[in-house]
Order: structure tokens, then sequence, then C-alpha cells
């Protein structure tokens, strides 16, 4: 498509980007932009068309070997004419030799699997009310002292060092957003975040030793913020913690497929449940990418 022009996005441009997550249904975080940033600065990439965002790809560089792919929309009347194409394989590039992962939507997860991803699992929405209950051994996050510990218990549940994305997503700047820890003989072994949407709020990353425990930050999580409409995204190795959930009432609202290209990082049993989908691929467009990054067709 002639005229068409990419950039790195900056502030202002990847916050009309999650106004049109929010409009696709996607419900992203209040203050969401900033701790994305932060994360990767140069991740974010626009296409524009005489000044005018028409599209718009996430590829977050987290660590030296490891990026995700997300944010992947596109404006209707801008569709099917390449733009998605063009913009993948520009975005693509800032991901290096690192591997790369992506949510993808169910629906598209062959087309993703013969262009070099592989399943690992999926990662599951859950929406309910949050239990009210005894949240002996937790206390509020203090960033002076507790950031290293939280930073640590991250990356073992992870596979992946992402303290940039960590230390804003954590932030005690943020006032629609509180994390919590437990402490257990006086170290930390478990933390939470919350965090205001539009809807409700999303709890996430939830790590814990245990279903227990992550119920317990569950509920001091959503006390903190007086907040007990909650939804959380769930890795599929944390089925006790599923299953706890819907025997409180949870249910399935959404499901992705987890999916990488590259060596794929191990995450922990203590990773309860995820920070933000909105950083994995979520869009209705058929994307798909080689392991040398380049798509094979994307069918805009």
């Amino acid at each position: 498509m002639k005229g068409v022009h990419f950039d790195t996005a900056k502030l202002a441009d990847l916050e009309t980007v999650l106004i049109w997550a929010a409009q696709e249904g996607w419900n992203p975080g209040l203050q969401d932009a900033q701790a994305f940033l932060a994360a990767d600065p140069n991740g974010f990439f626009v296409a524009r068309v005489a000044g005018e965002i028409i599209a718009a790809i996430s590829v977050v560089n987290h660590s030296d070997t490891m990026a995700f792919l997300g944010l992947y929309l596109c404006k209707p009347e801008f569709r099917g004419q390449g733009v998605g194409f063009a913009l993948w394989r520009h975005a693509l590039c800032h991901a290096g030799k690192r591997c790369v992962g992506l949510d993808g939507v169910a629906e598209q997860e062959p087309n993703y699997a013969k262009s070099g991803f592989v399943r690992t699992g999926a990662t599951t929405r859950l929406q309910g009310k949050a239990p009210r209950g005894a949240t002996d051994g937790i206390r509020d996050f203090d960033a002076a002292r507790d950031f290293v510990a939280i930073a640590t218990l991250d990356q073992r549940a992870n596979g992946y060092d992402r303290a940039r994305f960590l230390a804003e997503w954590v932030s005690e700047g943020a006032a629609t957003r509180k994390t919590v820890v437990y402490t257990q003989s006086g170290e930390i072994s478990g933390f939470a975040t919350i965090r205001l949407c539009q809807d409700g709020a999303k709890i996430g990353p939830v790590t814990a030793p245990d279903t227990a425990t992550a119920l317990t930050l569950l509920s001091a999580a959503a006390a903190s913020l007086d907040v007990y409409d909650v939804t959380l995204d769930l890795p599929s190795s944390a089925i006790a913690f599923r299953n706890a959930l819907e025997d409180r009432g949870f249910v399935e609202t959404f499901k992705t497929a987890r999916m990488y290209c590259g060596a794929v990082p191990q995450p922990s049993p203590s990773s309860m449940a995820i920070a933000t989908m909105e950083l994995g691929q979520r869009s209705h467009w058929y994307a798909s990418q080689s392991c040398s990054r380049l798509p094979k067709s994307t069918g805009l």
C-alpha cells in the first residue's frame, strides 16, 4: 500500500493503540502503557498514513534470549491491503535471534504451527469474585526492600528475566495498581499485582509456591483496592489453582494457545497467573512467522 510509513511508537501512540484494544473488548489496565514501554521502549510499532496511525504491533525484547509479540491491530478500513504483512516483518526484525512467544487465537493455531511455532500450553482467562478471607503473612510491597526478591521469583516463574517490565508494573507510584507480597519465615515466597481496568480489575502476575498461598494473595490483592470483580489469566500448568478458582465460582471467558518459535523458556510451577495477555497476540488477524522471522503469508 502506497504512502504507509512505519514508526516506533511513543507513549501517546501506545495509548491510542490501547484504546483500540479496549474497543476490541480486551479490557487493558488503566495505566498499562507506561509499564509496556518500560519493558522495551523500542518494541512497539505503528503504521501511519498521512500521519494517522492505521495499524500496530509489539515485539517486546524482555531479555537477550526472549521476545514476545502482541497488540497486533489494524483499522478495519485498511485491512486486506498488505499493511499487516509489512508491519509484521518490520517489527520482527527487532527480535533478532531471540525466541519469540505469542498467545494465539485457537482457530489460527494450525497456521502458526505450519510457520514454526510450537504449542506449549494455553493461557485461560477466568473471571469471578475474589474470595474474602484471612490474609495472614501478607503485607504491602515495598520497592526499596522487596524488588530484588520478587524479580528473582518472577524470573524463576517465567524462565527468563523481565526486570525492566516488572519494575514499572509493580511501581508504587501508579494509583490504579497495588502489589502485595507473601512472607514466610521472614522471606518473600510469593507476590501478586492487581490493576484497575475499564471493567473491574485484573490480578497478575500471581507467583506462589502453592495453591493455598495463591488464594491468599488473590484475596489480599483484591482487598488492597477494595475491588472484588476480578479477572486472572492462568497458564495451563496452574491446574490446582484453576480448580480452586472454579470451585469458588470463577468461569472461563477466553483462551489462547501459548506458542513459541525458538528455544522455549522453562517456567516453574510457581507461575499461577500471568501479568498480561496484552503483550501476547490476541488479534483476529491471521499472522504467521517462520523461525527465520519472515512470515510466509498473512492474508492481509
